[in-house]
């Protein structure tokens, strides 16, 4: 059965235990970081920080509002950067779990082209190997039967992780309840993706990318992908 996240931003402190703990398991070195104007860091999502905790800070009727977003790949159901790929090998979607997954095939990959099929600007690539990488669902704990290490290492209770219908229906639940302080409180693409985001607010003010910028665009991009993965593979030389 596809397996799916659900993130609660109602929940999310910004305590960055989940990004912490993916780039631990995941053995990334650490990065070079600096004052920036802001509590996030790394500025934004990199080689080596496969889930990034966004900070979003907002003057709302004379109030600081903080909105925080724990961003990463969101495992779309019909993955548009894997129809962007030439390579039929280079990027993977689990047939069990519905992970995406990269592989070292990435590196022979047009970057731009499969960081722009993304609509939510996922994708990084590892200067030092030339691979494109991302988040892969923690796919070697997921098939140990464990949970993928940025959910197991959140505290506040804001990562779930499970069968994908199930998921959906304790998402759907929260949502009621969440409803009742914050009545603009909605769920983010989840027909689409597989990792479904809880917000109390507008998605625009926690990321840009938040959202695919409606589900329409979603399915725009991925028909898009679909319709030129034959083109580049003949621009290429590759079939």
């Amino acid at each position: 059965m596809p397996k799916a996240f659900f993130v609660d931003t109602s929940r999310c402190t910004a305590c960055r235990g989940c990004q912490v703990a993916c780039k631990e398991w995941k053995e990334l070195p650490p990065n070079n970081t600096k004052q920036w104007g802001s509590h996030q860091n790394p500025p934004d999502l990199n080689a080596y920080n496969f889930k990034l905790v966004r900070f979003s800070e907002h003057l709302i009727d004379n109030v600081v509002r903080w909105y925080f977003f724990p961003d990463q790949c969101r495992h779309c159901l019909t993955p548009p950067c894997q129809a962007t790929a030439t390579d039929a090998d280079a990027i993977i979607q689990d047939e069990a779990t519905g992970a995406v997954i990269f592989t070292e095939k990435t590196k022979n990959e047009d970057f731009e082209a499969i960081r722009e099929s993304c609509p939510y600007n996922i994708p990084r690539k590892d200067e030092k190997t030339g691979r494109i990488v991302k988040c892969d669902m923690c796919i070697d704990r997921v098939q140990a039967g464990m949970l993928p290490m940025c959910v197991k290492s959140c505290a506040m209770g804001a990562m779930h992780f499970g069968e994908r219908d199930d998921i959906l229906k304790k998402a759907e639940a929260r949502l009621v309840q969440v409803k009742k302080e914050f009545p603009k409180a909605q769920l983010v693409d989840g027909d689409y993706v597989s990792v479904v985001f809880l917000v109390m607010d507008d998605p625009a003010l926690y990321h840009d990318h938040a959202i695919a910028c409606g589900p329409n665009q979603l399915t725009r991009q991925q028909w898009l992908a679909q319709l030129s993965r034959p083109l580049k593979a003949i621009l290429q030389g590759r079939v």
